[in-house]
């Protein structure tokens, strides 16, 4: 007959058996996912980019149906997160640069760097998890561990198809990664390797030289210059059709 102790014992045992497997399988959770914004049917995928340092990266440039979430407030109610609340909002755009592109699905564009990180810190309040941009490093990274033998033309919209205008995200075929536009559409905003903003990647108005992993541009005045406020705008750019951004964010636990 089985002894309370030894009955203890065995049971402790199978438990160990039973939790060792998940623990072995625990670097499998990083995986795509999908995020629902609280508040809306808006949702956006997030694709896993291995390396040294993982991190995931949104499937898509940002589209206006997230971003508008962010400039309109149509998360707010009652329920909504109090740090997402905190977070300042842009001004309404006084002329969107880009408005006769299309909406719904299409990339969201013209915004400043400091619209672009100030978006990223309220959907980090809003999610829980801690989104941001890229840094150039990771954006290149990315990029080049996405490469294909796909033509140009077959994975990015640039000056030869895009008809001097954004398309809708995700209408040209995916990179090695399932990450749709990392080339072309809209360049992307990142953090330079010397802290300072940064465009990656080209965009629909940029010849194919110059829509590549390593494409970089810096920000101009003359992003802004027809803008008729005084000052102007801190959140848009009123010349700047071509920018846009993409999300990383970091694993649980991440410094």
């Amino acid at each position: 007959m089985t002894s309370p102790i030894e009955h203890s014992a065995r049971a402790l045992a199978l438990l160990a058996c039973l939790v060792a497997p998940v623990r072995a399988q625990e670097p499998l959770a990083f995986e795509p996912y999908v995020e629902a914004v609280q508040g809306t049917l808006v949702t956006f995928r997030m694709i896993p980019v291995r390396g040294q340092s993982p991190f995931w990266m949104s499937e898509t440039e940002v589209t206006w149906d997230l971003f508008d979430v962010f400039v309109y407030g149509l998360d707010q109610n009652a329920s909504a997160p109090p740090g997402a609340d905190a977070v300042s909002r842009p001004s309404k755009p006084y002329l969107l640069p880009g408005a006769d592109f299309g909406h719904a699905g299409h990339p969201a564009l013209a915004m400043s760097f400091h619209a672009a990180e100030t978006f990223a810190r309220w959907l980090s309040a809003k999610t829980g998890k801690r989104y941001r941009l890229p840094t150039e490093a990771e954006w290149r990274h990315a990029c080049r561990l996405g490469e294909t033998r796909a033509p140009l033309t077959a994975r990015a919209w640039y000056a030869d198809n895009s008809g001097a205008r954004t398309q809708r995200v995700a209408t040209r075929a995916p990179d090695a990664l399932g990450l749709y536009d990392v080339l072309g559409n809209v360049a992307e905003w990142v953090r330079g390797d010397d802290g300072s903003p940064a465009l990656m990647g080209g965009a629909f108005n940029d010849v194919a030289r110059n829509v590549h992993c390593a494409a970089l541009r810096r920000p101009s005045d003359a992003w802004n210059m027809s803008d008729p406020q005084l000052p102007k705008s801190r959140w848009w750019l009123a010349d700047a059709p071509f920018v846009g951004l993409r999300l990383v964010r970091e694993p649980d636990g991440s410094p």
